[in-house]
C-alpha cells in the first residue's frame, strides 16, 4: 500500500512531517539540471518523498530517476531544510511539515528525458540564467547554492 494514502487513512488532513528529498545536478559545463513540474508549472530540483524503507539517498536517487531519467552516481550532502517555512497545504487539504534532505551530484549516467508525466520540461541552465517561476521552497537553494563553497570549480 502507498505510504502516503495509508497515513492519510488514519490522519486525514491533519499536518504531519514527511521527509522529502532531492539533488541539485551538477553536468559538465557546471549547469544544474531543472524541472518544470507537470503539477505547478514552476521550476526545481528534482526530488520527492520518501517511501518506507528508504533511506534519503536512495529517495534523491529514485526521484530524480523518475523525474528525468538520469541515475546518480555519488551524492554529496548539501544541505537540510525545516521549520515553519517549509509547511505546506496541499489543494486537497493534506498539510504537511516538509523536512527537505537535498544533495549535490555531480556524476550521472543515463539520458536525459525532456519531458514525462511529473516533468513539462527538464533542462541544464547556468546559474546566471535561470529560469523564472522558481518553486519558493528551491529559492533558499538556489541563494545558499550561489553563496556556498560547493559550486563546482570551472577551469
Amino acid at each position: 500500500m502507498d505510504y502516503i494514502k495509508h497515513l492519510r487513512s488514519m490522519v486525514g488532513n491533519e499536518k504531519v512531517i514527511m521527509v522529502a528529498a532531492g539533488a541539485i545536478v551538477f553536468d559538465k559545463e557546471n549547469r544544474v539540471l531543472m524541472q518544470q513540474r507537470s503539477d505547478s508549472g514552476q521550476w526545481g530540483f528534482p526530488g520527492g518523498f520518501m517511501d518506507l524503507g528508504e533511506s534519503v539517498q536512495d529517495t534523491a536517487r529514485r526521484e530524480v530517476y523518475e523525474e528525468t531519467g538520469l541515475t546518480l552516481d555519488e551524492l554529496e550532502l548539501f544541505g537540510i531544510y525545516s521549520g515553519p517555512q517549509h509547511d505546506k497545504t496541499f489543494s486537497n487539504g493534506d498539510q504537511v511539515s516538509i523536512v527537505l534532505v537535498t544533495f549535490i551530484c555531480r556524476q550521472y549516467t543515463g539520458e536525459l528525458v525532456r519531458s514525462n508525466e511529473e516533468s513539462m520540461q527538464n533542462r541544464f541552465y547556468s546559474l546566471e540564467e535561470l529560469p523564472e517561476n522558481i518553486f519558493t521552497a528551491h529559492k533558499m537553494l538556489i541563494v545558499d547554492l550561489l553563496s556556498s563553497r560547493q559550486l563546482p570549480i570551472v577551469g
